[in-house]
């Protein structure tokens, strides 16, 4: 790892923070403050983080604005988060690639390769792909036919990227993603268990069974620009339309998106969300872990699903919704409200139990006379 050592005044300037008591200090790293030494920043954006100064190593500090610190230096900004962001870039190793073609990798003579680009070891790039001007494809990673990518991509290895992508500028997909594979998509020659169900709200029959077809999917999935799509995820093909991911969209790790999706721009889906087929997400719509989405399902810009959230039906715009139905949250935490009212009501159902058995024990008693 190269050493960086940057001064306090430098740093202070690139975050457009407030210095107070210089130190002479070089900087070579960033760290929280429990694990900080003399030559670190420490990172103190957090109530935690700040109370663990009065014990750090470090000479110098990160906080937010208007805390003051005893013997150490600070740098004060307005949104510490924006500024870690800023110091982490810094201090960021990218992550080592072959200059060229590797010589163990496939080109196919009917791809087209762009400026600067870096090809790894054992990468496939298939007929008629396009590759465009300084984008970086790791160890393993393998590109469709007529998969178009455009410039300035970072491809980590394994990566797989279907027939008829479309990928554009300044994207990141990590480890093992998967990009285009089949829509899960099937039929049967006549009504099966879950058409039935949806139709008449119970199974009738079931007992016969009957061939599966598959669905061809002739779509593909388009991606615009600066998305960054997490490890081991999955957006499949659309069955006849592309499933679309809109640009500064960021993926987490796990994420399943289905066929035919249309994800909007600048959302957050975090690790783990299913998203079935066919679904609608507006524009910077928040989707918390786990969180559950019904096929053809939409929701509206600005919104946000709660983690484990199971979505059964659309949403407008500004919704935030939870549960598993998902309700909108205030009618998630009047039914909270309602639940612990009525554990208190059966607390009190059971201490005068015995009264009420022996009132209506007296009543009958009484209407036999």
């Amino acid at each position: 790892m190269s050493e960086k050592a940057y001064k306090q005044e430098e740093l202070a300037g690139l975050v457009k923070g407030i210095l107070t008591k210089v130190a002479d200090s070089l900087i070579t790293r960033v760290a929280p403050p429990v694990l900080a030494d003399e030559n670190s920043l420490a990172l103190a954006l957090g109530e935690k983080e700040i109370e663990d100064l009065s014990s750090t190593k470090a000479k110098c500090a990160l906080v937010p604005l208007g805390v003051n610190v005893e013997n150490i230096s600070t740098i004060e900004v307005e949104r510490p988060r924006l500024a870690m962001m800023t110091l982490l870039n810094l201090f960021y190793e990218a992550p080592d690639f072959h200059k060229g073609v590797h010589k163990t990798a496939v080109v196919h003579p009917e791809a087209k390769i762009g400026r600067n680009v870096s090809i790894g070891p054992n990468v496939v790039v298939s007929r008629g792909a396009v590759i465009g001007d300084n984008t970086k494809l790791l160890a393993n990673v393998y590109i469709g036919k007529f998969a178009s990518i455009g410039e300035n991509c970072l491809f980590h290895p394994g990566v797989n990227i279907g027939d008829f992508v479309q990928i554009k500028n300044r994207c990141i997909i990590h480890h093992g993603a998967s990009i285009g594979a089949d829509g899960f998509s099937f039929v049967t020659e006549s009504p099966d268990n879950i058409e039935t169900a949806r139709k008449e709200g119970e199974i009738k029959g079931g007992k016969e069974s009957q061939k599966v077809y598959k669905i061809p999917s002739l779509g593909s999935v388009l991606i615009e620009d600066d998305v960054e799509i997490g490890a081991n995820t999955t957006i499949d093909r659309g069955t006849i339309e592309n499933t679309t991911i809109g640009a500064q969209t960021k993926i987490d790790n796990l994420v399943m998106i289905g066929h035919n999706c249309k994800i909007g721009c600048a959302c957050m889906i975090v690790s783990q969300v299913g998203i079935a087929g066919s679904c609608n997400i507006g524009d910077r719509v928040v989707i918390a872990g786990q969180a559950g989405l019904k096929d053809h399902t939409d929701i509206g810009s600005d919104s946000i699903v709660l983690a484990k959230a199971g979505v059964t039906k659309s949403y407008p715009e500004r919704s935030v919704i939870m549960g598993a139905p998902a309700v909108p949250r205030k009618d998630f935490i009047r039914r909270m409200k309602y639940l612990a009212e009525a554990e208190v009501m059966v607390q009190k159902y059971k201490k005068y139990q015995h009264l009420l058995e022996d009132y209506e024990k007296f009543l009958n008693e009484d209407a036999k006379i």
